[in-house]
């Protein structure tokens, strides 16, 4: 049985990259030259200051793309928001912060709210393409208001799950406590119980199909692949739902994707 169990396993290890997907890691391996990630990120800040984003929902490819269940684009989600920055020679000017949900590099399946800039952003991502909704002016607003109140931090959720359930408060990752101040701005509300019961009645996740095998041995290779908080069927909050559901409700000024020589329609 032992045996048996570890050949289950040597198979599984073979089709995880499919599942493993989040990319939610603040400490990824770079893959690319530093030079081409500072100008990618410099390039991203500099079309959202044109467009005039006071805050924006920005995405990276933080995976080999062909290793992405069906339906993913993008592994990591945060908000961008303008703001004073302070360079470390001590200049001050204005720049995008950005506002992440990472993964704790001791421990996988716990997690921590982490500021950091658009060259850190894209450090260790494996494509440098950003998937982008700029919300409305009046969303953008309400977005800011929350970010800056203590809600931000309330709602995050530190019991990590790559695959977790929107619907539900028992994981979260960094799409779905995006999702979360989402709509706790729509709402007007820091009530957890009342944003998701409007995330179950109003947002529809991305399936992600997973083998029965697969699922049930998952959490033997990492407990942050864990299910326990679905049903039959897998859903979780994805960069490509959060567009669909903004765009479907009017809520985007602009949803689109830029990589380092062009910005087209996502």
């Amino acid at each position: 049985m032992k045996r048996l169990f570890s050949i289950m396993l040597c198979v599984l290890v073979s089709l995880l990259p499919s599942i493993s997907f989040a990319g939610s890691s603040e400490a990824a391996a770079a893959k690319l030259p530093q030079a081409e990630v500072a100008a990618f990120a410099n390039r991203v800040q500099q079309d959202l200051a044109a467009r005039g984003a006071h805050v924006a929902i920005v995405s990276r490819v933080g995976r080999d793309p062909r290793k992405l269940p069906s339906g993913v684009n993008y592994t990591h989600v945060s908000f961008w928001v303008y703001s004073q920055i302070k360079h470390p020679d001590g200049r001050s000017g204005r720049g995008y912060r950005v506002y992440n949900l990472y993964q704790k590099s001791d421990n996988q399946t716990r997690s921590h709210l982490v500021q950091d800039s658009p060259v850190d952003f894209f450090a260790g991502a494996h494509k440098l393409d950003a998937g982008i909704i700029i919300p409305d002016i009046r969303l953008q607003k309400k977005l800011l208001k929350v970010i800056a109140s203590p809600t931000y931090a309330s709602l995050h959720n530190a019991s990590y799950s790559v695959l977790a359930n929107p619907n539900t408060n028992q994981f979260q990752n960094c799409t779905e406590h995006t999702l979360d101040v989402l709509f706790a701005s729509i709402y007007d509300t820091k009530n957890v119980n009342q944003i998701k019961a409007n995330i179950a009645a109003h947002f529809q996740p991305q399936v992600i199909q997973i083998g029965g095998l697969k699922r049930l041995l998952a959490p033997a290779i990492s407990q942050a692949l864990t299910t326990t908080d679905h049903r039959e069927k897998i859903a979780t909050a994805t960069f490509g739902s959060i567009a669909r559901f903004m765009d479907k409700n009017k809520l985007a000024k602009v949803t689109y994707r830029i990589d380092p020589l062009r910005a087209t329609s996502f």
